[in-house]
């Protein structure tokens, strides 16, 4: 008997060890060094506005995106923001969170993603349970399809009411950010010079909606797909533009087959890095 109970001990030893060394992701810095959550977490406390990158179907982006919320409400007043809401959708979201609409009201009066109940909904509900703003950052998606197919010079024509839903117009806009210079490349020419210009208008937007409701002494947070703050520019740059005093941090997300490592093409994407496991489940 002693055997046994001393063999099944070895044999579940052995698949604890085994299960150490097969993470579902490893976090990074910058530079590629393994940081631990503790560390990341003592660094975010400190800034002004942290920007989330995900990946939209990835459960291990949106797990870390309501933990990172939970635990910096413990030292922080938070604010949060998501690309997922259109700013014309800011007063569902808001009787939503004031009890006013139940979640299948806020279904039907906002254009929720598809995975809106599975990823988003907890971090809404979290907000709405600290009592928290949250904030619809995103330009509607109408509009920017207009400056996807006509250029910037398309929003002139829309209405007065419309056009509090964006960033000021005139927009700033560089062509030359790596994001929108990588966007060309990746369309092989498809899409011409205003798709970059339409993203612009989402990153612009997302800022310009950040800035305005950054209550002093509070931390913003918002979500993001990785694209729009990837390298630091994106809503990064818009940010930087119009309030470079404040305190940014910046999450990407990135899959490897081989987490050990990050891979150079990694490197430097933000202030800290998820690397996950190529093989982890999709959340669609």
């Amino acid at each position: 008997m002693k055997k046994f109970i001393l063999s099944g001990g070895l044999f579940f030893l052995s698949i604890g060890i085994f299960a150490q060394h097969k993470p579902a992701y490893v976090l990074y810095n910058a530079k590629g060094k393994k940081i631990s959550y503790g560390k990341m977490m003592k660094q975010l406390a400190k800034k002004d506005i942290v920007l989330f990158g995900e990946y939209h179907n990835n459960a291990i982006s949106h797990w870390l995106e309501l933990a990172v919320a939970k635990d910096l409400s413990e030292s922080r007043k938070l604010t949060f923001g998501a690309e997922m809401f259109e700013a014309d959708n800011q007063q569902a979201l808001n009787d939503y969170l004031a009890g006013k609409i139940t979640a299948k009201g806020l279904d039907s009066t906002a254009r929720l993603w598809n995975n809106y109940k599975t990823d988003y909904a907890p971090i809404v509900n979290f907000a709405k349970e600290k009592n928290a703003k949250f904030i619809a950052t995103n330009i509607p998606r109408r509009y920017a399809s207009l400056v996807s197919k006509k250029g910037f010079e398309a929003l002139d024509t829309i209405s007065t009411q419309e056009k509090t839903w964006m960033a000021p117009l005139p927009m700033d806009y560089d062509s030359t950010l790596p994001g929108y210079v990588k966007m060309v490349e990746m369309m092989g020419g498809h899409g011409g010079s205003n798709m970059p210009k339409a993203q612009a208008t989402k990153d612009a937007t997302m800022a310009y909606f950040i800035l305005q409701h950054l209550e002093p002494g509070s931390l913003f947070i918002h979500y993001n797909g990785a694209f729009h703050s990837d390298n630091f520019d994106g809503i990064n740059w818009y940010l930087k533009r119009k309030r470079p005093e404040l305190k940014y941090a910046t999450i990407s997300t990135v899959s490897q087959k081989n987490i050990k490592e990050l891979l150079a093409e990694n490197l430097g994407k933000a202030d800290f890095i998820i690397c996950v496991d190529a093989d982890m489940t999709n959340t669609y």
